[in-house]
Parts: C-alpha cells; structure tokens; sequence
C-alpha cells in the first residue's frame, strides 16, 4: 500500500487551450457506457446466487453501506447509495486530491481528470527544498498520470464504482539523450487501489477501515492466452457478468477507446493505437494535448466475452468486421488483456 506521503497530485495548468489529440481522446461519448436493456450488475448477479458459486474468484468486504470487491488485480466499490447522491462527492474527492476534470458527464457515469504529476515523486534535496519551491515548474518526475472513474448503477438502486489509471513517462530517444518522446507505461494498480481507499474514507469509511480492506488478500484468478481457430484468445474463470465488468476495466486501463459496447451480444467496439516512438514528436503537452507530426492510425476491433455455464469465460479479438483475428497486433492486445486480467 502507498504510504500518504508518497502521493501529491498537480494538475497540468491551463493557460492556453489545448485539444486532446484522437489517440488519447474518447469517441461517441452519448453511447461508451450504455448498456442496451435492463441493467444487471456483477453485485446484482452475487446477490442471487449462493454464495460458494462466486468464492473461488471474487472477494468482498463490506463496512457500513460500503462494500469492495476483488477478482485477480482488480477492485472496485459497491455503495448501497444511487449514483446521482455519490457524484457531487466523487467529485469534490478528486479536486480534493490535485485534479482537474477533463470529463465530468454524470448522464454517462464518466468522470476523467486531466494528466497530473505526483510531485512527492521529485527529490527533496537541498536545492529543491529552497529554490525549487520558487521556480516550481523548473522541476518534473518525467511521469504524468490520469484516472477515470465510471459509475455504474446496480439492479437493487446501488453503484458500482470503478477507478482506472493510465500513465505516461518521458524516455530518451536519441543515444546523445537530447530528444525525449512521451509514451504510455503500464497501469499502476496500487495508485488505482490507493484512490479506492481514499474514496472509502471520503464517502464515510474510517482511514483504519479502509486501510486493512485494501490490504486484503489477493484473490487467484488466473487469464492465460491461447489460441482458437488460429485466432489468440483469453481464457479465464468467471460467469459472464463479473467477466463483462473486468474485461471493461482493463480495456479503460490499457490504452483502448470503447466507442460503443453492446451487453447482451457481449461484444465491445474499441478503437486502439499502437505505441509508437518518434524523434520528431514534441513534448509532453504537444503530444498529448495539440497536433502530432506524425499520428498513429488508430486502428477498430471487437472484443468478444462469452462465458458458459460452468462459468469458463473466452474473450475474443475480432476484426472491426467481426471476424477472428490472427494478426500479430490481435495477438499483442490479447496479451495485453491477459496480463490486465490476472
């Protein structure tokens, strides 16, 4: 667990506009987190089901009105409260903690921060604590972060809360080490379960509450890719529901756009951008927020969730024609997919 002083959050400041390109921005907004329906939730499924069914793969917690759950690396909180009463509260957490919104669409259950430095990351030296308390922005970790929070709603009128991280870091790209690009780095998930935590104590949670409930054990649930037809696939443990939710986690947390999901097909229409390095792209604000000289095609998928009654999920990479694809980019999302899901 991330100890208090090791988080300091300041977002980016906003002294000029500054567009968010299409590989980092989120398409059809209206339809990402429509669920077509009657709306059935991983917490809604547990509640009618006995409770040996789900041990094997979820664990959950549950203090006052607050309950978190855990499937492999992934948390997320259920709140017997609806969505609209929790949103103003979220809200207010995340400005609390050093963030701005980019995205703040409560119709949609999307809340979005801007990209924010941890500045308990920089070195507290002699030079840093005097001058660079001055010239503040002379100093940067090389490191920006951005966290999306999604509300969903539950059969009994409750929420389902997610938060996902998505980072960036600042490399070399030249051997003289006088270019730097930015790139995506993989999702911090103790910055995700630390915020979780925080968020308990924010909506009513005790700090020694919420700190042994995040400090619980792991729960085991394996993903392993194989293959199908010649196609990769992921195979893990889980019944549909529960499965629907955490692939929809890991594609927020691993660079992909949802721009539309249709539940009872089980099928996620995503648009992803391979990471690419480039000497000539320009700095962090350039690249992430203006024009890049040289943008990445982004590229449409479907990602397929089936699940059968023993509760053995297959998730699915298929073209943007709904085919089985065994090209080497569907092979590298499924592995992508995969080491998210464990």
């Amino acid at each position: 667990m991330l100890q208090e002083d090791k988080i300091d959050y300041k977002s980016a400041q906003r002294g000029s506009t500054l567009d968010v390109p299409p590989d980092l921005s989120q398409l059809s907004r209206d339809s990402r987190y429509n669920v077509p329906g009657t709306t059935v939730t991983a917490s809604g499924y547990e509640t009618a089901q006995p409770a040996q069914a789900t041990a094997a793969s979820t664990a959950a917690v549950t203090v006052g009105d607050v309950r978190i759950e855990r499937a492999g690396n992934q948390r997320w909180l259920v709140v017997n409260r609806p969505a609209d009463k929790l949103w103003s509260p979220i809200r207010d957490f995340w400005q609390e903690n050093g963030f701005l919104l980019d995205l703040d669409q409560e119709g949609l259950g999307i809340m979005e921060t801007d990209w924010a430095e941890n500045r308990a990351k920089l070195p507290q030296d002699f030079i840093r604590s005097t001058i660079g308390k001055v010239f503040e922005n002379l100093y940067s970790t090389g490191e920006r972060d951005r966290f999306r929070t999604r509300l969903e709603r539950t059969a009994n009128g409750g929420t389902e809360i997610y938060i996902s991280h998505r980072g960036m870091v600042e490399v070399y790209s030249t051997k003289e080490k006088d270019q730097t690009v930015w790139q995506p780095r993989p999702a911090d998930v103790e910055l995700e379960t630390e915020f979780l935590r925080r968020l308990m104590v924010k909506l009513g949670v005790t700090e020694a509450q919420s700190q042994a409930i995040a400090a619980s054990a792991p729960v085991q649930a394996a993903a392993r890719v194989s293959t199908v037809n010649n196609a990769p696939v992921v195979l893990f443990e889980d019944n549909f529901d529960r499965a629907w939710r955490r692939v929809g986690l890991s594609l927020d947390r691993t660079g992909f756009t949802v721009e539309d999901r249709d539940r009872s097909k089980g099928l996620y229409f995503v648009r992803y951008v391979e990471p690419v390095m480039d000497a000539k792209e320009p700095g962090f604000f350039g690249k992430l927020f203006g024009a890049s000289k040289t943008e990445a095609k982004a590229a449409r998928y479907q990602v397929s969730v089936r699940s059968s009654a023993d509760n053995k999920t297959t998730v699915a990479v298929l073209d943007a024609q709904g085919q089985p694809d065994a090209s080497t980019a569907a092979q590298r999302i499924a592995k992508v997919l995969a080491d998210d899901l464990k």
